[in-house]
């Protein structure tokens, strides 16, 4: 889609430069949770039992070895063990014990690539499609190609870690060269300015001066635009404008989950000290999709320097994630479960991801280094084929084996699951017909139960 073509929102179908869907979509909403800092997928997801054979022994997988900030160590085995789950029988840690349950309903691409072994590119990798800055996030996309669900909620939410922001910061979630309208909302549960500059100071004056304010602000802003001619920013202000009137009404009750039950409160570890934030956003963003939200990102984990409280175990990998892991795992296997018994997982996918995996071999004794070259990423519901994976890593859980993965193929992927062929939304900037997954992608067909 070009800029400024029109473009009708159908629901589950949708015209695409002028012409009609190629396939009916499987699903309408997304989360994307990003495990921010890079999670182990041999401690989480990927079991080598030649770890544990060769414990201790000198790292020599063959061929020239390049770490980020370390030597190789040595061979350093998972400190929880694995076993299998669910009716797949796959194999997951043993310290994700609550979504071991839900393996049934994912998915899991084994053999993740990354280009870059630098947290900051190799995060928009993940959440752009490119390792450089000034590009569209996902979501961006997501809201730009499909439009919203509701008009009281914004199409796209970010809920960052409440410990602050990923490497990147708000370019995560931002709009790049698309309309500026697209970005992500923040939400910050709990805060006491859970969306900032959303309600007037406590000192306003009475709710008709408040009115005639924001009418007299819209004039003002119609009457530069048609002064000036287009300004894509300021359309965006006059629409950021109008929904921040309606989420006064509709985001205090959207984000207020004292309603909820005790049960479901408890499904989500609301209430116990580790896993009470991320099971609030958790719960929050279900909230928001099963009110019109389009698209949902999650971060577990933030770059707020030493110590960390990411996912970045260059010291004490037995540690950090474990605390990590915690936090995580009755919050999203919560998640899922929620979904699923309210008939939402059926046309949501959930997808989580990290931007590279980790060494194989010891980081100074107890961490992990850098591993662009091999990681794990799960996809669920909405239309995916549970219980599946793709691809595989050699013996030690350092390279790919068969059938290395892109981010640009679980883009494309995500997309044909909305019904949407990557290769045509497109958004032409600076003379080039621009795309979430550039000039690359293919669908992995083996993940989608109809293809």
């Amino acid at each position: 889609m070009h800029a400024g073509h029109p473009f009708w929102n159908l629901g589950l179908e949708y015209l695409l430069s002028g012409k009609p869907a190629h396939h009916r979509a499987s699903a309408k909403r997304v989360v994307q949770i990003f495990l921010s800092g890079a999670a182990s997928s041999v401690d989480l997801y990927d079991y080598k039992p030649m770890l544990e054979q060769r414990r201790g022994q000198a790292f020599d997988p063959g061929g020239k070895l390049e770490l980020f900030q370390s030597q190789p160590g040595v061979v350093m085995p998972s400190a929880w063990g694995f076993e299998r789950a669910g009716q797949s029988g796959r194999w997951i840690s043993k310290i994700l014990p609550h979504l071991s349950q839900c393996v049934d309903d994912m998915a899991f691409v084994y053999s993740m690539t990354s280009k870059s072994n630098v947290h900051g590119p190799a995060t928009f990798l993940q959440t752009t499609g490119f390792v450089q800055p000034g590009f569209p996030s996902m979501g961006a996309w997501i809201a730009h190609g499909l439009g919203s669900l509701t008009d009281n909620l914004p199409v796209f939410v970010a809920l960052p870690d409440s410990r602050g922001v990923p490497p990147n910061g708000p370019a995560n979630w931002g709009s790049g060269f698309l309309p500026a309208a697209t970005q992500g909302v923040v939400l910050r549960p709990g805060s006491k300015t859970a969306i900032r500059d959303l309600q007037p100071p406590s000192e306003s004056s009475s709710p008709a001066a408040e009115a005639a304010r924001k009418r007299f602000l819209t004039d003002i802003n119609k009457l530069d635009a048609r002064t000036n001619g287009s300004d894509d920013a300021l359309v965006a202000r006059i629409k950021s404008h109008q929904l921040a009137a309606k989420l006064q009404l509709s985001a205090p009750e959207a984000m207020d989950i004292s309603k909820e039950s005790v049960a479901t409160r408890q499904l989500y570890g609301i209430g116990t000290a580790q896993t009470n934030d991320l099971g609030t956003r958790c719960l929050v963003a279900r909230r928001m999709l099963e009110r019109g939200v389009r698209f949902v990102q999650i971060w577990s984990g933030a770059d707020n320097g030493f110590p960390r409280r990411n996912w970045d175990s260059h010291e004490d990998l037995r540690k950090d994630h474990a605390d990590m892991a915690t936090e995580l795992d009755k919050p999203v296997a919560g998640l899922l479960r929620d979904l699923k018994s309210r008939g939402l997982l059926d046309d949501t996918i959930v997808f989580c991801t990290s931007e590279f995996g980790r060494m194989p071999c010891s980081q100074g004794g107890k961490g992990r280094d850098h591993n662009p070259e091999a990681f794990t990423t799960w996809l669920a519901g909405g239309g995916i084929k549970g219980g599946t994976e793709v691809g595989t890593t050699d013996e030690w859980g350092y390279r790919v084996a068969e059938n290395p993965v892109t981010g640009y193929d679980v883009h494309a992927t995500v997309l044909a699951l909305l019904g949407v062929d990557h290769t045509s939304l497109t958004f032409r900037h600076n003379g080039v017909n621009r795309r979430l997954t550039d000039v690359h992608g293919h669908v992995l067909k083996q993940l989608i139960k109809h293809v």
